[in-house]
């Protein structure tokens, strides 16, 4: 492909509160075997998109760990590669990030040192699939400057979460407004978009001199007067995951036939790092219902619309309903679990009683507490 891709995973996301404690939120967990990050990965590399660089930051040892292997979103190539790019000090530049246009400027010598014209940016917290040929094809067709991936929401959706554009008949952008107080429009910015390489190299250098830091507010928002910049709109399931609350719906989607299906069943596939675990074993008195269990469970009591996640330890006598176990979690005999998410590596004592009733209950032996 005639791209390199950037894939951003370096914010600090406070919406997501205490589940980003340990992790950044490109490495939460999703459907049971997956981090959020795999998706653009996969993405890019079913695209053949050889070349992709990572820029992270926030909490992000998690997520290097989950890096540490190009092989498994086949990158692992004599030409191109993964690149995982985190802040760095030096004569020039003591700051660490300031927003997303400054990550791409501290480096910038990675865009300078490449040789394909395009260049596609994502962001590494999003759940989807997309075909980035198709969207360059159409970036090309309409001479545009930059193309803008978007989503049309439905009524129910909240679409104050992201930026919302609006568009002309041949869908140009005509305005764009960073998470308004109240949204004129449906369609969303899903965080992708495609720029030719030397413009954006342009673009970011002068935002510098400036000093603006953000791509959003002060390249999108500032020059959508002046430059060419198109929707090109994205069908299918996508989901952010940056609340606790999106976080939550996005994980339990997975527990739906076709949303499955066409994640894992239909090409192209989802790739992401494999763990060396033994199939998920159910003991004579387990009875699971609905549930995603993933490998290195052991499963002695009742799981009914719930995402297990690697190595969780389920006992006798046990009731989890609608919830969310991240990775390696025991669970004491005679617990009972309801429309919470329990955060990695914690053992819950037995005989307890955890029910989340005015929101998603986060549950954490040291820190317990609603996530609204």
């Amino acid at each position: 492909m005639r791209a390199i891709g950037i894939i951003l995973a370096g914010g600090n996301n406070h919406k997501i509160k205490e589940l980003t404690k340990k992790r950044a939120t490109a490495a939460m967990p999703i459907a049971g075997s997956y981090r959020a990050i795999d998706f653009s990965l996969s993405n890019m590399s079913n695209s053949s998109i050889q070349k992709v660089a990572v820029l992270t930051q926030f909490n992000s040892r998690s997520l290097n760990e989950h890096l540490n292997s190009s092989k498994w979103w086949d990158f692992g190539r004599k030409h191109g590669g993964l690149f995982v790019f985190t802040p760095t000090i030096t004569m020039d530049n003591g700051y660490w990030y300031r927003g997303t246009a400054d990550a791409i400027y501290q480096n910038l010598d990675f865009l300078k040192k490449s040789h394909e014209p395009y260049v596609v940016i994502a962001s590494g917290d999003v759940i989807y699939k997309m075909d980035f040929n198709k969207i360059l094809e159409y970036h090309i067709a309409k001479k545009a400057d930059i193309t803008v991936a978007y989503k049309e929401l439905g009524p129910e959706e909240d679409a104050t979460r992201f930026g919302v554009i609006a568009m002309d008949d041949s869908k140009r952008i005509v305005d764009f407004q960073e998470k308004p107080m109240v949204a004129t429009s449906a369609n969303v910015s899903t965080g992708i978009y495609v720029i030719r390489r030397r413009q954006l190299i342009d673009l970011i250098e002068h935002s510098a001199e400036e000093g603006r830091y953000d791509f959003v507010t002060d390249i999108l928002v500032r020059y959508k007067n002046l430059k060419r910049i198109y929707g090109y709109k994205i069908d299918g399931y996508w989901s952010n995951i940056s609340t606790v609350d999106a976080y939550y719906q996005t994980n339990m989607d997975f527990l739906k036939r076709d949303v499955r299906k066409y994640f894992f069943q239909e090409h192209p596939d989802i790739h992401s790092k494999v763990s060396d675990n033994p199939p998920a074993k159910y003991n004579p008195k387990a009875n699971v219902k609905n549930s995603l269990i993933a490998s290195g469970c052991i499963i002695n009591g009742n799981v009914e619309n719930s995402v297990l996640f690697k190595k969780v330890f389920v006992g006798n006598n046990c009731i989890v309903k609608n919830s969310i176990i991240l990775n390696d979690v025991y669970l004491g005999d005679n617990i009972y679990i309801e429309n919470c998410i329990v955060e990695s590596k914690g053992t819950i004592r037995a005989n307890t009683r955890y029910v989340g009733e005015n929101g998603i209950r986060v549950v954490n032996e040291k820190n317990e507490r609603y996530a609204l």
